[in-house]
């Protein structure tokens, strides 16, 4: 899964701090982040897979457990798309958030992935997401 976010001028050295934030995040007893992995039928590796994480946030009238579920990886390999691998790893997570407690899913659509997300029940929120960089 790692290898799937080459980008320009991007060297290696996010690899390592990220494997370990898998590993630490997957491990705790009461995990708040999950990974959905479809293996590759050959054997060579993972065909598709999705992450998620839960935050506690303030309770709101809609949402007033306050936990939210942020789902911020979902890769399928170009070869093995099309067969229902992504939507399985999509669905393996959103139970995972409601036998939680999560009251809300959000997450960031690429153009390619928003007629899943849709068929899936998530919707366009009114307000656009903003980034500022720190570093």
């Amino acid at each position: 899964m790692l290898q799937s976010f080459p980008q320009p001028g991007w060297n290696d050295d996010w690899r390592e701090p990220a494997l370990q934030t898998l590993v630490e995040r997957l491990s705790e007893p009461e995990p708040t982040m999950a990974a959905f992995v479809v293996d590759r039928a050959d054997g060579a590796g993972l065909a598709a897979c999705v992450i998620g994480i839960i935050e506690k946030r303030l309770g709101s009238p809609s949402n007033p457990g306050g936990l939210v579920g942020y789902v911020f990886s979902v890769v399928t390999d170009d070869d093995q798309r099309r067969q229902g691998y992504s939507r399985g790893c999509m669905n393996a997570l959103t139970d995972w958030f409601r036998s939680r407690g999560v009251g809300v899913v959000d997450l960031r659509a690429s153009q390619d992935g928003e007629p899943l997300y849709e068929s899936l029940g998530f919707r366009r929120t009114a307000d656009p997401a903003m980034r500022l960089r720190l570093t």
